[in-house]
């Protein structure tokens, strides 16, 4: 097991301590929920594509890292690139070069 941060401990120990407390999402919440999560989850089209084997040896250690299928990554990167939430975070897995830092520094 990882080592717990500050944060981590204090929650740990309010939580054994019994200063957590539950709490209900309201009922206007809890509907905006309801919708925004059958809305990300309803898959009702199906695409084929091609990738590089280096791509998707790439993907697939991305998903391992995430802890989820690598058609379901796909699908999340898909998602989040198309609502505008794309974050890149570096691999500690995947080791090849996108070439990116090469290119900013030829900028």
């Amino acid at each position: 097991m990882k080592k717990l941060d500050k944060f981590e401990t204090d929650i740990l120990a309010d939580y054994e301590h019994g200063e957590l407390k539950s709490t209900s999402p309201k009922k206007s919440d809890l509907a905006k929920f309801k919708a925004a999560a059958s809305a990300t989850f309803i898959k009702d089209k199906r695409i084929n594509i091609r990738l590089s084997s280096p791509d998707l040896m790439d993907i697939q250690a991305r998903a391992l890292e995430e802890g989820i299928p690598y058609q379901t990554f796909i699908a999340s990167v898909l998602h989040k690139y198309a609502s505008g939430r794309l974050v890149e975070k570096p691999s500690s897995l995947t080791s090849r070069s996108t070439g990116r830092s090469e290119r900013n520094r030829a900028d």
